[in-house]
């Protein structure tokens, strides 16, 4: 059984996000978030929420629905966690003699799957 949790528009560069992501990859939830909150930086934060929402969504599961009640939200395990690109916001800052140079504000969606098998 599979459940995901997906977090949209977040204002950092999936570059960046790519780095945090990867450490949690292959671990067991309850260990992937204690890996997360000793990690410095931004990024681990926003993993974070989306990794704990995907652990909500499968206790959710597990109690509203009577054929997933053998879902075992305590081996859960970090199948597949990415950052992709999102939309960018583009600004422009001024130049010498008159002209322009462009700020590309990144941001990335982060998308966590969670398995029991």
């Amino acid at each position: 059984m599979q459940v995901q949790s997906i977090t949209k528009n977040v204002r950092m560069s999936a570059q960046k996000m790519r780095e945090v992501v990867r450490q949690i990859q292959g671990l067991p939830a309850p260990h992937a978030l204690a890996v997360l909150s000793v990690v410095p930086r931004k990024g681990a934060r926003m993993v974070a929420k989306t990794l704990a929402s995907a652990i909500a969504n499968a206790e959710d599961l597990k109690a509203n629905n009577q054929q997933f009640s053998a879902l075992r939200t305590d081996r859960l395990v970090v199948k597949e966690a990415l950052a992709q690109t999102a939309s960018t916001l583009k600004r422009f800052t001024p130049k010498a003699r008159g002209s322009a140079g462009p700020i590309l504000k990144r941001n990335c969606h982060i998308k966590i799957i969670l398995s029991d098998e």
